[in-house]
This record gives structure tokens, sequence and C-alpha cells, in this order.
């Protein structure tokens, strides 16, 4: 890991901490620590606000998940609020074959902004090669797979081009980071003599994308994508009003239960192991390969963005419902 990138767990929002904030009086001696305390008070407020309106408690509508089900896997929000859009530029002359994935705005599980500023590519002629080089091709092996359109969203079987017969799967994913920046002279902390200690000024809210093969046993009856809300749109009207009502009283999670034995944040159903759990699915890729072993690249990869999470603003609910004009 980059060394100025800060580790996940360093971040006080994976604890879920309680809404406690600092209290100031005149004369109270004051350290670091509480000031780090007041950011923190007010970024898991914006946070749970995010997290829970953008979505978490409607995971009680998710199909095929229970009530008791859906609160005892804990947190379940986030998505992608605007742009983010993935698609692949074909190579041409000297530009090599890309997945792109343009700037944008996600909101993770913790209910942190996410944002891309800028697009962001990722070569996937380097990509494949290196995962070939990397284990002698092992990992591509599991991740190509026949009949890949069992893994695909119902828009790109009805919208997109054809899928190969044979493909690698591998899904893009985005992520919140914390960035060091800025250093300032400071006093050395800790058994240090030093008249020129430093510690750094800055936090940036930055970003990782990630493109994750798909070796985690993918088959029929499992496709690795993100749990989506229930298709309420068939129901009349008033059980779609008591559906949502429902939704709503019984979204509370179990927080007490967000975090697992060694006090981690466990992975939502779907999520591939080893990926940080509040990585946002955004994008899967369809790469065609031969059969052969290990396998080698057939044709161009196809980008299916059909399967993410989208956390549309109420101004097009509200367009989406006919109440816009």
């Amino acid at each position: 890991m980059n060394s100025t990138i800060r580790p996940p767990s360093d971040d006080p929002l994976y604890a879920l901490p309680d809404a406690t904030r600092p209290h100031y009086a005149t004369g109270m001696l004051l350290d670091a620590g509480d000031f780090a305390d007041e950011q923190t008070y007010h970024r898991n407020r914006l946070a749970r606000a995010l997290a829970f309106g953008s979505g978490a408690g409607a995971r009680r509508l998710a199909e095929g998940v229970d009530a008791d089900a859906a609160g005892a896997a804990g947190l379940f929000g986030g998505g992608t609020l605007a742009g983010l859009r993935v698609r692949q530029v074909p190579a041409a002359g000297e530009a090599v074959e890309e997945v792109r994935i343009a700037p944008g705005l996600a909101v993770d599980r913790l209910g942190r902004l996410v944002e891309l500023p800028r697009a962001v590519c990722l070569r996937l002629t380097r990509w494949f090669d290196g995962e070939l080089a990397r284990d002698g091709g092992d990992d591509l092996r599991r991740a190509a797979l026949d009949n890949p359109d069992r893994f695909a969203s119902a828009r790109l079987i009805a919208d997109g081009p054809a899928l190969p017969a044979r493909a690698v799967i591998a899904d893009v994913f985005v992520r919140f980071v914390i960035c060091r920046q800025a250093l300032t002279p400071a006093f050395a902390s800790g058994p240090f003599d030093a008249l020129d200690a430093v510690q750094t000024a800055r936090l940036r809210d930055a970003f990782e994308v990630h493109l994750v093969l798909r070796i985690d046993g993918l088959d029929d009856d499992f496709s690795g994508l993100p749990q989506h809300d229930r298709d309420l749109s068939a129901l009349a009207p008033a059980a779609r009003r008591d559906a949502l009502h429902d939704a709503v009283l019984d979204g509370w999670p179990d927080l007490v239960g967000s975090s697992d034995a060694a006090g981690e944040l466990p992975a939502p159903p779907g999520h591939p192991p080893g990926l940080d759990p509040t990585a946002v699915f955004l994008a899967r890729v369809f790469v065609p390969v031969a059969a052969g072993d290990p396998p080698a690249r057939s044709g161009d990869a196809i980008v299916d963005n059909g399967g993410r999470r989208v956390l549309p603003h109420l101004g097009m609910l509200a367009g989406a419902l006919g109440l816009g004009g």
C-alpha cells in the first residue's frame, strides 16, 4: 500500500462510533484527541444519514432476504449517486484497450462519499498479462466460465452486445481511502528528542479503483452481484405504499452485530473475499477467452453497468413517477 494512504482501520467510522461530541468550557485543557473527536462526530452524523437515507433500510425488501437475515448482516447501504459509468475503450493506433471509469460520486456502506473527480483508466491488456504472470494463469483459469450470460444483468442481456461462449469475469470496485498530505513542523511524539519533527497537516478523502477477478465460485445460484431492492412496480399503489412504509419501520439493522469477532466489518453478500468490505461495486467486465490452459484472450471486453445499485436523487424519482411537472 502507498505510504501516504492510511489503512482502513485508521478511520474511526469503521467502529460505528456513538453520537458523542466534545463539550468545551473556558479554561479546559485540550489535546489533539479532542479535535479528532469533534471531526469524527460530524463525519459520523453525516455518514449515518447518507448510509440509511441511500437505501440501507430498504434491504428488508431485498428479494430472497427476510427481515431477520437482513438485520443480522449489518449495514448494507451504498451505491452510485451520479456518474461513474464504466465503459470499454478499444485499442486504436498506439492507444491500448482500456476500461474507463467516468467521474462521479458514490456512497459506501458506512455512508462516506467516494468521489472520482476525473476519469480513471485501467489498461486491460496489462492487467490480464499481470494476472497471467502472477501465478501462471491459475486465477484466470478459475475465473473463466462458460455461458457467462448467467452472470450478466437483465439490461445487458436485453440491450447489450452478445456475450461470448466463454469469458473471464472481473468486477470493478471503488473504495474510500484517506491520504496523508502536507507535513508541518511539530513537537516529536514518543521518547524522542528532535527539533525537526513533522506531522501530517491534512487528510484528503480520496479513492482507489480495483478490477477484481471473480474466482470465488460463481455458479447458477451465486452471481456475485450486489443485492438489489425488490421491484415493487407491479404492486397496486396501496400495497406498494405499505411495503415502503414497513421497509422504513423495519429497516434499522442490529448495529451491535455489525462487526465480527475480530472487530472488523463483515463483507456484504456477493462481495469478493479479501476486498475492503466497504468497496462499492460499479460494473462487471467480461473478457472473452478461448479454450486453453491458461486461457488466452479472444476478443474485446464487454462492460455491464446494469448490476450496480443506483441511488437516484429525489428529483429523478419525482420525474420517474410523473411528479416533476
